[in-house]
């Protein structure tokens, strides 16, 4: 039994970490967004001014807290509401990634003087590494361009039909 259980473990811990590394290519850019247009100067100021494990207990919250809305999500598709349950999963991961993103933007010092967390955050690039240099994510990054330049020419095809059309009634 262990040994199957074993290769099942890893498959499935492989797509989580997929899922993550995808979401998490989707939260950086909204990160990095709401970090430049969104001022919450005194709280950002108060989120520094913690130690290291304050800082890290303040880190964890979001995951704590936005985790458990997988398996809410799984739940609905499995009871046939799956847009429902898709659109949970979506908006709690990137949710919970772009909160995760900005906390350890704002308190990464904090966190690496914590032995047990820089041990974990290097476990966690080691893998992530392994996950960027595999087929399967070579292959979502050029899907996700290809997708994205698409989409880039769609809306362009738009603003530049709207443009005729509106400068045609003048």
């Amino acid at each position: 039994m262990k040994r199957i259980l074993k290769p099942v473990t890893y498959i499935l811990a492989a797509i989580y970490f997929l899922l993550d590394a995808v979401f998490m290519a989707l939260a950086r850019p909204i990160s990095r967004w709401l970090g430049r247009h969104l001022e919450f100067k005194r709280l950002r100021a108060w989120i520094r001014s913690l130690p290291p494990y304050p800082s890290l207990a303040l880190f964890s919250v979001p995951v704590i807290i936005l985790e458990p809305i997988k398996p809410l999500a799984a739940y609905l598709a499995a009871t046939g509401q799956v847009l429902s349950g898709a659109a949970a999963f979506i908006i709690g991961e990137l949710l919970k990634l772009v909160l995760v993103e900005r906390l350890f933007h704002l308190t990464r010092d904090k966190l690496m003087r914590i032995p047990a967390f820089v041990c974990v955050y290097g476990k966690f690039t080691e893998v992530r590494a392994w996950l960027q240099a595999t087929e399967a994510w070579r292959t979502v990054r050029a899907l996700s361009h290809a997708a994205r330049d698409y989409v880039a020419r769609a809306i362009a095809r738009l603003a530049g039909g709207f443009s005729r059309l509106v400068t045609s009634r003048d």
